[in-house]
């Protein structure tokens, strides 16, 4: 919830390498959870992050991607995609529970969560499965709330 401190959690990305997000909080941390990896709405909106990585890095913003699929899932994804982005797996579901970021189904919502340097969550949205918050309305939303 907004305002509230998050805890440390460590999930291995699409390479295997391990993402400690307080070590990550040098910038804001935008954590995107999505539902499936290949699928074409995540496609597109990850894609749309990816290609925009500068506007987002212009207002000191990381962005990472979270769902409960596997390493091999994310890398196939993220190649097919060519992004470069760290995509983390939340296999048993445990930080997509913390975050109320799982559906009915066990399967992640769309959602955003940004998290400040200072470990408080700044700003969080859910969005209707079949839609997502492009690069442009995110900063825009941002900039609404003076988080940038």
């Amino acid at each position: 919830m907004k305002g509230d401190i998050v805890e440390n959690f460590i999930l291995k990305n699409q390479n295997g390498n391990d993402f400690n997000l307080f070590e990550n909080l040098d910038k804001k941390v935008l954590i995107v959870f999505y539902p499936r990896d290949n699928s074409p709405v995540c496609s597109r909106q990850l894609s749309n992050y990816y290609e925009n990585k500068k506007a987002f890095e212009d207002y000191d913003i990381k962005v990472i991607g979270i769902n409960t699929e596997s390493g091999e899932s994310h890398s196939s994804f993220c190649n097919s995609l060519g992004i470069d982005m760290p995509m983390l797996c939340d296999e048993t579901k445990e930080i997509s529970r913390r975050f109320n970021a799982l559906n009915l189904f066990g399967v992640n919502k769309r959602k955003l969560i940004l998290i400040g340097i200072d470990k408080k969550i700044l700003f969080e949205k859910s969005s209707v499965p079949v839609l997502y918050f492009n690069t442009d309305r995110i900063i825009t939303m941002f900039n609404e709330e003076k988080l940038i």
